[in-house]
């Protein structure tokens, strides 16, 4: 493994990870007409190809009667997946060369410390580069690299980020699968070190330990769960989306964020600082359509497996009751979390965001009265799974993610 106490000269010479998350989304927007490409029966005929090769190799390599055995499992494993997402492998269209095709090879760093001295965990030789794959792929590398060095939380930041900006939510039904290709690669990659005949017999265990680490972390990835849903509710200044992106951070999960869902629908850049005038993102038809999307795509993680986070104001009866539809109907646990702050906190905490951004506070301070003549009061129904979470209070995050921990048991450190 890397040694992650080692500092990153300069960015030139190394990527920080909103950097290297902003390059694979834009590489994946668009095809690139000077990369070699490999056109093939689609993602899953590549897939199918990579688990034969990988479970191929790991299996004349792997000597120990338990370690095959677990080989084996996740080969079957593997195989059923790929007959039940059949359709959706359909979906994805046929796969592409990988992001690192063609680039300098460069650490990944997190504020200039060294985390894989490959941005995607990929040595240049690795038979994975020259595969054309789904391009999920790219940022399964990103993460099963951060799980199996502990970096927990980063791979959780890394996902979040990868798809509030990409949109790319169909990637979550099969990433499970992806997942696991990718330990079984791990697993393969720590072996082949062995195979010089020069090390000494304390790499050896220490290889042996890396290979096996791949596959737990495929066997957990493996493991189906029964994922919650986690509403926030909040007005502006409230703190919603800071600590619903704790959450995230802290307990993994994917987040689903009214104000980027808002401007896709519109085709507007997330990261889009100005906004076409001409254009009434914000009309009542707008806010209906998003929540509905909000809703489709909590569906769609749900069916996957995957905790869900909504962060949106969710300020009245029905566009809470729509979304939490999405988990009840699914008979999966849903929490309501009001982010609350006192009015003289809110208005305060509004004025210094735009006194950062440079605006004047007039628009904003104007929202929130809206927003707060529009909040409808919690049901009886909906305070059975309420949580009230005062974000003026000290160590608000901490809290708040030790609450939604215990109530789900949604830890996956």
């Amino acid at each position: 493994m890397d040694a992650t106490s080692v500092t990153c000269s300069t960015s030139a010479t190394a990527l920080e990870l909103d950097e290297l998350i902003d390059s694979l989304v834009a590489s994946h927007r668009s095809f690139v007409d000077d990369l070699p490409y490999v056109g093939s029966s689609g993602c899953l005929a590549a897939t199918r190809a990579l688990v034969k090769e990988e479970v191929g190799v790991l299996d004349a390599r792997l000597s120990g009667e338990e370690d095959r055995s677990h080989l084996q499992r996740l080969e079957a494993w593997l195989e059923q997946e790929m007959v039940r997402l059949e359709p959706w492998f359909d979906e994805r269209g046929e796969p592409r060369p990988s992001w690192i095709v063609g680039r300098q090879v460069l650490p990944l760093c997190d504020r200039q410390r060294l985390i894989m001295t490959s941005a995607l965990d990929l040595e240049p030789s690795d038979p994975m580069i020259s595969r054309c794959l789904d391009p999920g792929f790219d940022l399964v590398s990103l993460l099963v690299g951060l799980y199996v060095r502990d970096e927990t939380r980063l791979a959780h930041y890394a996902l979040d980020r990868y798809l509030r900006l990409s949109g790319d939510y169909s990637l979550m039904r099969l990433i499970s699968v992806f997942a696991v290709c990718r330990c079984l690669a791990g697993a393969r990659r720590a072996l082949q070190r062995s195979e010089s005949g020069r090390e000494p017999a304390f790499r050896l265990a220490e290889i042996m330990t890396e290979c096996r680490r791949y596959l737990d972390l495929a066997e957990q990835v493996s493991n189906f769960r029964f994922p919650p849903l986690v509403i926030g509710v909040g007005v502006s200044g409230s703190g919603k989306s800071r600590f619903m992106a704790e959450i995230v951070e802290r307990l993994g999960a994917v987040r689903l964020c009214s104000d980027a869902e808002r401007r896709r629908l519109f085709g507007i850049d997330p990261q889009a600082v100005e906004l076409d005038e001409g254009v009434d993102i914000f009309s009542a038809k707008s806010t209906e359509r998003t929540y509905q999307r909000l809703a489709s795509l909590a569906g769609l993680l749900l069916n996957a497996g995957i905790p869900t986070c909504i962060d949106a104001t969710c300020l009245t009866r029905a566009q809470r009751q729509l979304l939490r539809q999405q988990g009840e109907a699914r008979g999966l646990p849903v929490l309501i979390v009001s982010f609350e702050a006192d009015e003289a906190t809110l208005r305060e905490r509004i004025i210094k965001r735009s006194g950062e951004y440079g605006v004047e506070p007039d628009a904003s301070l104007a929202v929130l009265d809206g927003q707060m003549k529009v909040f409808e009061d919690f049901s009886p129904d909906e305070r059975r799974n309420l949580l009230h979470i005062d974000t003026t209070a000290e160590h608000v995050g901490d809290t708040l993610a030790l609450l939604v921990e215990k109530r789900f048991n949604l830890s996956y450190s």
